[in-house]
């Protein structure tokens, strides 16, 4: 068979948030298929990167009083640590924040320009006045347009299909700022794909890149009509690149996220003095996607019209995997299903959920449920009660003598597992990776029927028949060891452990087609744990514990402070100190009040000015005040005070206090009747 050589990518992650057990299935089910293809001994290399500009990640900074850079870098760690943790291996994983990524955008952006499919034209956009930024389609939610199902994000209904812009939303809201954005206008930058529909049409159906339904999805929503303007760009503020001929316009982040891909390779070439263009300019190498079903438009559309226009390799196949649900539902934190990686960890094996995800995954678009209970008995029937337990029952009773020199008799049970070899690959190919763990998992029912036919368990008694006690232990631990290599692309950790037990290490498929005799069996040890019930409940109860503590934290609800007042009368503009006379003062309610360590005199206070309006301030009371004492009080505060950075955080107003300081400061306090939000004049 003759060696391939395969370019594999995963979707990349957003760096504004943690990984969860929905984004594990396309990580896991990416890594599978990489490690089968290693496996065959064909030359698969796996690059992804973190996602990292874009709106969400500037505002969540400016929250958070640090730079992008510092956030993408902080939550870069965590997501290495989850993949590793699930035995992702990555070659590279990179950002696409990087140099390489900057360089190979303006080499894609001058081949765009090149082309002439570049132009300009005034764009009516969504505004979020309180945050200061232009919206993009995932931070708007609202009704669709044209089925009026509700809840539904700027650029496409969940429902329907159909695809639209933020402005066409029924009552549209800021996911930012949960207020009603206005309607600006800005000049942006296009993309006419239109050229190239004949390309994208053939290429989309020509049935060798896509699953069936994607085709026929594409040709039925899309193709059918000339193809809409690509918009490219974003005005200022924008955390992004800056698009060099066109200043203060940044690239939208769909432009330079799959380029991301061609970045994380990139760095690795670098790295590892490698050829770059073996990779992405060489039609011998085969470039596999593998996405969520919610981003298959710009995986199948813009991003092959990218990649023509700029002469990089187009992908071989996009494979597209359908969503999670928990339970029969949609993840929620408030039930202990809306699990992170990190949380699941803390409890369980991952190599269970690989295996789970496996049993489930197939060729197609259909989404994935997660049942806990069906997990919890799948994972210790299959794996615990049927594959591991042909180890538990033999190796034990061979540990002195090794196995046989030769393959005994078998009546074909290895013979007959051999023979499912390419039924099996054919599968992983595919990625109908539940077709290929019926095969394994049926081969296990044979050879634990075997198993307890022969009992070694009672022949181990008998002096005179240890040489037969050998033989069936000599094929037990075989037909093992041929289920393990079939599985050794969703259980990386116990192929490992098979190898040290039988001192073979499984290095390659075919060894499922060689028996192995003559070595020593190392001591066994346990391979494998049962999930208990408890594990699960604990996973879960942390889950909610952590939802509980956080709407703790954020409601203020039970002070009933409604948002009217500081409606009826908005906020003033931004002041500094200089310009107190333009002061804006307001009634604030202190939600939340702590002391602050490192510092003599100052607590940190929350305030709310009514609604969902927070202030967090730091103010020079300590001597006077216990934090304790001050939660639910009402006081006067600047409110449009130009917040300041401080060794602590971001100060984002001043409370109001008289006296001359000490234990001697009175804050002031509004008179019954007044309520959070209400301008002092």
């Amino acid at each position: 068979m003759t060696s391939r050589r395969i370019l594999v990518t995963a979707a990349l992650p957003y760096a504004n948030g943690d990984i969860h057990l929905g984004h594990l299935v396309e990580y896991i089910q990416t890594d599978i298929w990489v490690r089968f293809q290693r496996l065959r001994g064909n030359e698969c290399r796996f690059f992804c990167a973190d996602d990292t500009h874009g709106t969400a990640i500037m505002i969540r900074a400016r929250q958070e009083g640090r730079s992008e850079e510092a956030l993408i870098a902080d939550v870069r760690e965590k997501h290495i640590a989850d993949f590793s943790g699930f035995n992702i291996e990555f070659d590279n994983f990179g950002s696409t924040n990087s140099e390489q990524n900057r360089k190979l955008c303006h080499e894609f952006w001058s081949a765009l320009r090149d082309a002439g499919l570049v132009h300009e034209k005034e764009v009516t956009q969504l505004f979020d006045v309180q945050e200061n930024t232009f919206l993009a389609d995932r931070f708007v939610k609202g009704t669709c347009p044209k089925c009026g199902c509700a809840d539904q994000y700027g650029d496409n209904c969940d429902k329907c299909g159909s695809t639209y812009t933020p402005a066409d939303l029924t009552d549209p809201v800021s996911t930012l700022s949960n207020t009603t954005p206005e309607i600006r206008t800005a000049d942006h930058l296009f993309v006419r794909i239109e050229d190239l529909h004949a390309f994208l049409e053939e290429w989309t159906q020509s049935g060798q890149h896509l699953q069936t339904e994607v085709a026929n999805y594409l040709k039925g929503h899309f193709l059918g009509d000339p193809l809409r303007d690509w918009d490219i760009s974003r005005p200022a503020p924008y955390f992004g690149f800056e698009i060099p001929d066109s200043p203060g316009n940044f690239w939208y982040v769909w432009f330079d996220a799959p380029i991301g891909y061609i970045a994380s390779t990139l760095e690795w070439c670098e790295k590892n003095g490698e050829d770059f263009d073996k990779w992405w300019k060489n039609p011998e190498t085969e470039v596999h996607h593998f996405i969520g079903k919610d981003i298959t438009y710009f995986h199948t559309l813009f991003w092959p019209a990218m990649l023509k226009t700029a002469g990089f390799n187009l992908p071989e196949k996009v494979h597209i995997h359908g969503f999670l649900s928990v339970d029969g539902e949609k993840m929620a934190k408030s039930k202990g299903t809306f699990i992170n990686a990190a949380t699941y960890l803390n409890h369980l094996d991952p190599a269970c959920l690989r295996y789970y995800y496996a049993s489930k995954l197939g060729p197609r678009l259909d989404d994935l449920d997660l049942n806990l209970e069906e997990f919890i008995q799948k994972v210790n029937s299959d794996l615990v009660g049927k594959v591991v337990n042909l180890a538990s029952r033999s190796a034990k009773f061979v540990a002195n003598t090794g196995l046989s020199e030769t393959y005994p008799e078998d009546g074909g049970l290895f013979e007959y597992a051999a023979s499912r070899s390419e039924t099996i690959a054919a599968a992983y190919e595919a990625c109908d990776y539940n077709g290929a763990m019926r095969e394994i998992l049926a081969l296990a029912d044979r050879a634990n029927k075997y198993v307890e036919d022969q009992k070694p368990w009672e022949l181990r008694k008998d002096e005179s028949r240890q040489t037969e006690l050998q033989e069936i232990c000599t094929i037990a631990l075989n037909l093992f060891r041929q289920i393990i290599v079939y599985l050794t692309p969703v259980l990386p950790q116990l192929s490992e452990q098979t190898g040290e037990l039988l001192n073979d290490p499984i290095t390659n498929w075919d060894q499922a087609k060689t028996p192995l005799t003559g070595t020593a069996v190392n001591k066994f040890k346990h391979l494998f744990k049962r999930i208990e019930e408890k594990q699960v409940q604990a996973m879960t109860d942390e889950v909610k514990a952590e939802a509980e503590a956080a709407d703790t934290e954020a409601d203020a609800s039970q002070w009933n402070d409604g948002g009217e007042a500081l409606t009826q009368e908005p906020m003033s503009e931004e002041c500094t100190i200089d310009d107190f006379v333009k002061v804006d003062l307001r009634v604030a309610r202190i939600v939340a009040a702590n002391s602050v360590p490192e510092a003599d005199k100052l607590l940190q206070l929350t305030l709310s000015l009514g609604g969902n309006e927070r202030r967090n301030v730091f103010a020079g009371i300590k001597s006077a005040y216990n934090p304790e004492e001050l939660v639910g009080r009402l006081v006067i505060c600047c409110a449009n005070l130009k917040p300041r950075k401080m060794r602590f955080g971001i100060s984002e107003g001043m409370v109001l206090a008289s006296g001359p300081g000490g234990k001697d400061v009175f804050l002031l306090t509004p008179d019954e009747g007044a309520v959070p939000g209400q301008r002092v004049h």
